[in-house]
């Protein structure tokens, strides 16, 4: 059997704090993680991952006598396919100076997990291969309507949707509408000029609700009654939708589920976002977004004019929260109360405009475990150990605590 290894490189800082709880590779664009998409390309191929030791135990690595390994924040197609088909042991592929992708015996993938140093590779140059690849925060929803009309492309070839309800009125090409077994949608207005709308098993499109493509909405997914959705839309799996969303990326386990709008967006796992919350992803001054940067150590230019928030996992917002564009929410924080918050918000902060303080561990552990078993999801010590890590390494934010 070939493996293919994701592995996480320097880009992984500049995703922080989505990729403070999982491997880069394990982060969604479109309807798929980057990981899924490589099993959809090369099946029959075992995807694992090269990622920091706290994540190693949930995500661990799967390594035999063939094996590629892979730039994490690379999503495949039909040219780095053909390569990875063409490929000969110590062969590598760089963009620049970073690697893409290389194929490796046992012996070197060993040398590579140790960081030894393995035998001369063969290198070339990839500057002209077409893919999509992750570079910074905001690509995450800057690429998310292209990868989602690629995955769409991918999942529905050669397919039949489910029938679609007669009660739903639809705009465009009604093929560009798929629906897998036990997806739901009806008295829904559907529009595919856009791009297309993919429901996964047991999603739902409640009634009245008004959607653009293109749209990904995951596993037993929900869209409230009324919702609003400009796409590109990604909706995760278990996710609760409602309100008003323009351009938004939601990993999954995740609930928007009341009025607010949001977009421009990126949300984690196991996020809960208060009714009427409201993001602003325009400037008063129409200028370009900062947003926050961890390797930096301060906010930086985006370059967009459209930005919003991201949020890490297990975030939480009070109702009528107001957040401002590109703010940057770290794991775990608790955020609510008037007025906008900084728009850098430390992973496992409490409060909001009037003051932030540390919220205790046991505190997150105890609210993480009851959300998650509202999934039938367990909140096991793997999970304790990365949120235990994640509290340690974004110390250095929570400046309060050195007064």
């Amino acid at each position: 059997m070939r493996h293919v290894i994701l592995f996480d490189s320097e880009v992984r800082e500049q995703l922080l704090p989505l990729s403070s709880t999982r491997p880069v590779g394990n982060l969604r664009l479109g309807i798929l993680t980057i990981r899924e998409k490589w099993e959809q390309w090369l099946p029959g191929d075992k995807v694992s991952y090269i990622t920091q030791d706290y994540l190693a135990g949930k995500f661990p690595i799967e390594y035999g006598d063939e094996n590629i390994v892979v730039n994490g924040s690379v999503m495949p197609s039909d040219q780095l396919v053909r390569l990875i088909r063409q490929m000969e042991f110590n062969e590598a592929y760089l963009r620049g100076e970073e690697l893409i992708m290389a194929k490796l015996d046992r012996e070197q993938l060993e040398k590579l997990i140790h960081d030894e140093d393995i035998d001369q590779l063969n290198v070339y140059d990839i500057e002209n291969t077409r893919f999509l690849k992750l570079n910074h925060l905001w690509d995450l929803f800057q690429l998310n309507g292209q990868a989602l009309e690629e995955d769409f492309a991918l999942l529905t070839r050669g397919r039949e949707s489910s029938p679609i309800s007669s009660s739903n009125r639809i705009i465009g090409d009604p093929k560009l509408i798929f629906l897998e077994e036990g997806a739901k949608v009806e008295g829904a207005t559907l529009n595919t000029t856009t791009g297309p709308i993919y429901l996964a098993a047991h999603a739902e499109i409640m009634e009245g609700s008004l959607v653009r493509g293109p749209l990904a909405l995951g596993e037993h997914a929900q869209v409230k009654m009324g919702t609003r959705l400009y796409g590109p839309n990604s909706i995760g799996p278990w996710c609760r939708v409602g309100g008003e969303l323009n351009n938004v990326l939601m990993f999954g386990y995740s609930n928007k589920a009341h009025e607010g709008f949001l977009g421009h967006s990126v949300v984690g796992e196991w996020c809960n976002i208060g009714a009427d919350t409201t993001v602003s992803n325009l400037k008063n001054s129409y200028g370009n977004v900062k947003v926050w940067n961890y390797p930096a150590g301060k906010f930086v230019d985006s370059g967009l004019q459209f930005c919003g928030v991201f949020l890490g996992d297990h975030v939480k917002l009070g109702v009528n929260t107001m957040l401002n564009s590109g703010t940057v929410v770290g794991t775990a924080a608790n955020i609510h109360g008037a007025g906008f918050p900084r728009p850098f918000l430390p992973g496992f902060s409490i409060g909001g405009a009037a003051g932030l303080s540390t919220q205790p561990l046991d505190k997150t552990f105890e609210t993480a475990e009851a959300m998650m078993q509202r999934r039938n999801k367990e909140f096991d010590i793997q999970e304790r150990l990365i949120l235990l890590r994640a509290f340690e390494m974004t110390a250095q934010y929570r400046t309060w605590e050195k007064k």
